[in-house]
């Protein structure tokens, strides 16, 4: 055990921390993360509307008729998820030039007409599809691709207008940035013509999401995926790497278009679509942080509240893990390099997710389909992301079920520790 540790922490960890400081995934990364308020307005805004509890939603029936108190929920979706990938095309464009050291500002500009340049469909207008969920992954490549073309091309000190002293510093970086946007929105808009023309596509986004996007949302949607990105972040964590931080764009790019239409299919009455998302992660996956610590918690006080070390490190944890942040745990227990503990750490969220996804599919629970915030406690987040006491009732259950994964472990690492400190003290 301990020379898998070593070989691991030798060849696999430097590359996974290179991986997780890549600049480009780092973009998407803080891209997603700078647009969360939005999506849990956007998100509240829809659970509002659709809370399911028949007095409620009598009694604003009877106060506004014909369902017209349900506009103020449509305008705030309309402002959040309705424009989410023109928002994001700006925010990744923004921090990967921003990463470059280049005006940020206006590399995010030029993103969001980057995107444009694929997004307009006949006389210039915009489609629901272009500017909500279903554009979101040609909204991050070419948010990327412009940001990489304008931060390359504004280093070099021939494409430079430099404008008089004296000018302000805004006007000088207008013109600064004049000839890189020209060239990188002109370079975007000949590729985007030679592919309309060239393959008679017109609207690429609506082309594009039918062929790629809505097909990978399906791909991801399956218990496999699920098992997949519950092992990687709680793998990674064990070496002490950010694993939630390398896997986060990734969960980002399925999970608002999962959401959206989620909400679409239950407002029309339908069963939703999509049952992997972030929200169904936060609610019953990550409870206490990665692999479901707020039941290491819990077992730390029922059976190793002896241990002077567990005990302390489990009562500073206690608080930050009620909000699902665990690093006082992993590094002080410690979880991370811990051939012991590693083991249900990686295995107790990988069997919480499998019994959500059934509990799910099989219609015991509702789908996840609010976005609520990361550090809302466990139970409480399982009510709020499914709108059904069921979702809190699955929460206890799976707490219960990783308290009980976790005992034996626990137990084992605080004999190990034992016998350690009893080693030490007859030397």
């Amino acid at each position: 055990m301990y020379g898998m540790f070593r070989f691991l922490e030798e060849k696999f960890v430097p590359v996974a921390a290179r991986v997780g400081n890549q600049r480009h995934l780092v973009a998407i990364r803080d891209g997603f993360i700078s647009i969360m308020p939005l999506t849990i307005v956007g998100s509240l805004a829809v659970l509002v509307n659709n809370l399911p509890i028949d007095l409620y939603q009598n009694a604003m029936n009877a106060m506004f008729s014909d369902g017209t108190w349900k506009q103020w929920g449509g305008n705030v979706w309309g402002a959040t998820f309705g424009i989410i990938s023109l928002l994001l095309s700006f925010v990744i464009a923004y921090q990967l030039t921003k990463s470059y050291g280049k005006d940020a500002l206006a590399g995010g500009t030029i993103g969001l007409a980057g995107y444009m340049t694929f997004g307009t469909f006949g006389e210039g207008g915009l489609t629901g599809l272009t500017t909500g969920t279903g554009g979101i992954f040609l909204a991050i490549i070419l948010g990327l691709i412009s940001a990489e073309l304008f931060s390359r091309l504004a280093g070099n000190p021939r494409l430079l207008i430099k404008m008089p002293a004296g000018v302000p510093s805004a006007v000088s970086k207008s013109f600064a940035a004049l000839l890189p946007a020209i060239i990188t929105i002109g370079i975007l808009a000949l590729i985007r013509t030679v592919i309309s023309v060239g393959f008679e596509m017109p609207d690429i986004i609506s082309s594009f999401y039918s062929a790629v996007q809505e097909p990978f949302m399906g791909l991801t949607n399956t218990w496999t995926a699920g098992l997949l990105l519950a092992f990687i972040p709680a793998f990674l964590w064990t070496f002490g790497i950010h694993g939630a931080n390398i896997i986060d764009p990734f969960m980002q790019t399925i999970n608002l278009d999962a959401i959206a239409k989620n909400m679409e299919a239950i407002d029309a009455g339908q069963v939703a679509p999509y049952i992997i998302n972030k929200p169904f992660f936060d609610a019953f996956v990550n409870m206490g942080g990665s692999g479901t610590t707020i039941a290491l918690v819990i077992a730390i006080f029922i059976v190793a509240r002896k241990n002077k070390q567990y005990s302390t490190v489990g009562k500073l944890s206690a608080a930050p893990g009620l909000f699902n942040i665990n690093e006082p745990l992993l590094f002080g227990l410690p979880i991370v390099l811990n051939p012991i503990l590693f083991v249900p750490f990686i295995l107790t969220p990988m069997v919480n997710v499998s019994i959500a996804y059934f509990a799910t599919k099989w219609g015991w629970v509702p789908a996840a389909t609010v976005a609520a915030p990361w550090t809302t406690p466990p139970i409480i987040n399982g009510w709020l992301v499914t709108q059904s006491w069921t979702g809190a009732a699955l929460s206890v259950v799976l707490i219960v079920v990783s308290i009980l994964i976790y005992t034996p472990f626990l137990l084992a690492a605080n004999r190990a520790a034992a016998k350690q400190a009893e080693e030490q003290a007859t030397k």
